[in-house]
């Protein structure tokens, strides 16, 4: 009697083979994905922009107002107030301690101050001239970081200085985001970056972008 043998053998047990399961995305979803991405973060860029622009807005119009938060209600710079002779007169450490205590109140100082505030924030809320807004914000945040100078453990008259980091504080944080914005051209989503761009004077001069 003889046994029949089989052509072919069963196959077994073989492992997956993931590589021939992945599916490979059609080209329209490989485009969709990538424009989902970049809508996000530019989303997400242009939120910070907005948000950064609003934080030296208000600086501004409480200052100028006296709306009851930093600036006390009829202290307002309208009427008569300094914005700078607070925080400056009070600067209590750090190498330019006297320096700062002779520009407090001071007309230019004053003038200054008030539009660097406004035109940070109307430059990033708007989305233009971001490079400007970064170069002017990232000096303003060094005055104010060394006026407050971290690094120090005690004042100038001895008491602690409370300091809760020796390098890094939220104006080092608010001038890297700054430059951060200007570097990606976050005003070209949700602002008018775009048109900005086009204007004959920003295409001569980049660095008016």
């Amino acid at each position: 009697m003889s046994v029949h043998q089989p052509t072919h053998r069963g196959s077994g047990f073989h492992l997956p083979s993931f590589r021939g399961n992945r599916a490979v995305p059609a080209p329209g979803e490989a485009v969709s994905a990538e424009a989902g991405a970049f809508t996000a973060r530019a989303g997400v860029l242009a939120s910070a922009r907005v948000l950064m622009g609003f934080v030296f807005l208000w600086a501004f119009l409480d200052k100028t107002f006296g709306f009851g938060y930093a600036t006390a209600s009829g202290k307002g710079w309208i009427d008569g107030g300094s914005p700078t002779e607070g925080f400056l007169g009070h600067v209590a450490v750090g190498p330019m301690e006297s320096t700062f205590h002779a520009w407090a109140g001071a007309a230019w100082a004053d003038w200054l101050f008030m539009l660097g505030l406004f035109g940070i924030g109307l430059a990033l809320t708007a989305g233009v001239a971001l490079r400007l807004a970064a170069l002017a914000g990232s000096v303003m945040m060094a005055l104010m970081w060394v006026a407050e100078w971290p690094p120090a453990k005690h004042l100038s008259d001895g008491s602690a200085s409370m300091s809760t980091n020796p390098f890094v504080d939220y104006h080092l944080i608010y001038a890297v985001v700054l430059i951060a914005l200007a570097a990606v051209s976050a005003g070209d989503a949700l602002g008018l970056g775009r048109l900005w761009a086009r204007l004959p004077i920003v295409r001569d001069h980049r660095w008016l972008r």
